[in-house]
């Protein structure tokens, strides 16, 4: 009678194993590299600061001319 086995067998768990490491390092060149995540989300975050100085610039700049306007028609 043949036994019925469980479980997995070493070729099964070498594979796993080895696409497991596969993955691992393209998500670490993905993450790391010079175009990778980190580098392209330090360059959204300097690009969003550079356009919020942007903006309080302009804003600053309409702030000054509705003063202006209220001063001269206000009065």
């Amino acid at each position: 009678m043949l036994k019925k086995e469980k479980g997995i067998t070493l070729v099964a768990l070498v594979v796993t194993i080895i696409i497991l490491l596969i993955l691992a390092g393209v998500t670490i060149t993905i993450a790391l590299s010079d175009n990778g995540l980190f580098h392209k989300s330090k360059e959204a975050a300097n690009t969003w600061k550079r356009s919020e100085e942007n903006e309080t610039q302009i804003l600053n700049s309409y702030t000054g001319v509705v003063e202006n306007l209220m001063d001269q028609y206000g009065n």
